[in-house]
């Protein structure tokens, strides 16, 4: 017998956290962006709460770089169940070769390098993002 809910409730809050945990945010760090109305308590307290304001939703998720709607949407169960069946599904199918010939190796390799390329200037850019961040909040200080 399944288990299913037909209308399951998504607690904005937890979802907050969990995003902004998985993005290695701290509620210190998250709090300085918001402006000097906020601290670390009082980001324990939004992500509390089942529904958030969306004015302050947009702006976290903003902050965070994420859809707003990532934050009012997500379901744990269902992403589980998502993970679940397709890694049952395709993780450990058929070990035959359905047809999936690479017809130039070195085509592959320069793709690959590009994207290595692109992934490498992202990060940089989040870096120097995060030391202006710094700088910011030592100055404040």
């Amino acid at each position: 017998m399944a288990h299913t809910t037909s209308n399951p409730k998504i607690h904005e809050g937890r979802n907050l956290k969990r995003f902004r945990e998985m993005m290695s945010v701290k509620q210190d760090a998250l709090a300085f962006e918001l402006g000097e109305d906020w601290n670390q308590q009082k980001i324990s307290l939004l992500e509390q709460r089942e529904k958030i304001d969306s004015d302050i939703l947009e702006q976290v998720a903003a902050i965070l770089k994420i859809p707003a709607e990532a934050i009012r949407n997500f379901n744990e169960d269902q992403a589980i169940n998502i993970i679940t069946t397709t890694f049952h599904d395709r993780a450990f199918g058929s070990s035959v070769n359905h047809g999936t010939i690479q017809s130039d190796p070195i085509d592959k390799i320069i793709q690959l390098h590009e994207e290595k390329i692109a992934l490498y200037e992202r990060m940089l850019k989040e870096k120097d993002e995060m030391m202006e961040r710094l700088e910011r909040l030592i100055k404040n200080r």
